[in-house]
């Protein structure tokens, strides 16, 4: 495999921003009932959206194998790179703000408290007021030098046979794992309804933040924020022969939280000064004075 350091900054960053995937989101999974953007209507780059969307697939697919994913896991998940107050962790976050996004000047921070603020409103418990406001601090990955398609992309198994549902199926023929005999059967290294806990994802911010969260928040909380971009499942309703009975339960909490994920976003910022001293309250009920990242 090649090793990170050598890929260039293309390769590392093939999006102009990191909002560009989740525009694509969108327009694959409109909200229901309003009628999809046209193609005018999403991002204007001098170069086509969906050219760069399409190169960030191709190297999602062609990194993403089993060995890589228990690679970053080993690495990340000991949680040893940096240490901060959760406020001061926002404004660490706020370092990914893309001056070439030519949609928004909203910062990192202000589209998690619009997520926040939409579930809050519709008078959901705070724990789930908190994971909206958590869900995408796992982007901070790309601060430690990962590159863009090992920290955002719809999510998919690794160590099995590849969904034709997962976005650009194709390019997962560049994937050594595609040809490899150990993991590209219907169940791979996997068993039959070995449960979604006992399978490996493809890395990037929804594993990293629910490793982070995991002992803080309810379990609903946890699944929202480990299988958020796990489309292929929550969304298409592939790899149910893997699931167990519990999976298939959290699976509503996973379908009550994306729209507030997809859907949350406008152009108007939220008042940080006026909504601060409730979000400290809340941060202070569930989680621990710093976190380590």
């Amino acid at each position: 495999m090649q090793n990170q350091n050598n890929f260039s900054s293309v390769e590392t960053n093939p999006l102009n921003s990191l909002d560009e995937w989740e525009d694509d989101v969108l327009e694959r999974y409109p909200e229901p009932e309003v009628k999809a953007k046209s193609k005018e209507e999403y991002r204007n780059y001098e170069t086509p959206g969906r050219d760069t969307v399409k190169e960030f697939y191709r190297l999602n697919h062609t990194y993403q194998t089993y060995d890589f994913v228990k690679e970053k896991k080993n690495n990340f998940l000991q949680f040893n790179k940096k240490e901060m107050p959760v406020w001061d962790a926002f404004n660490f976050l706020n370092q990914l703000v893309d001056d070439s996004d030519p949609d928004t000047d909203l910062d990192q921070f202000q589209h998690l408290l619009q997520t926040s603020e939409a579930i809050r409103q519709d008078g959901h418990p705070d724990w789930m007021v908190l994971t909206g406001l958590m869900h995408d601090m796992g982007k901070v990955l790309c601060l430690f030098g990962e590159p863009q398609w090992a920290v955002v992309g719809d999510t998919f198994p690794v160590g099995c046979a590849y969904s034709d549902k997962i976005v650009y199926p194709e390019f997962f023929q560049n994937n050594p794992d595609y040809n490899n005999p150990a993991y590209n059967t219907k169940y791979g290294v996997y068993e039959k309804n070995c449960g979604l806990k006992n399978v490996h994802i493809s890395w990037g911010h929804d594993e990293y933040i629910y490793q982070m969260m995991k002992d803080y928040i309810p379990e609903e909380g946890l699944y929202m924020l480990r299988y958020h971009s796990f489309y292929a499942w929550h969304r298409e309703g592939e790899y149910d022969y893997l699931l167990d009975d519990h999976d298939k339960e959290m699976l509503k909490w996973v379908k009550l939280f994306n729209p507030y994920d997809l859907y949350s976003k406008c152009p108007e910022p939220p008042d940080i000064n006026k909504l601060r001293p409730y979000y400290e309250d809340l941060i202070k009920k569930y989680l621990p004075a710093t976190l380590k990242f």
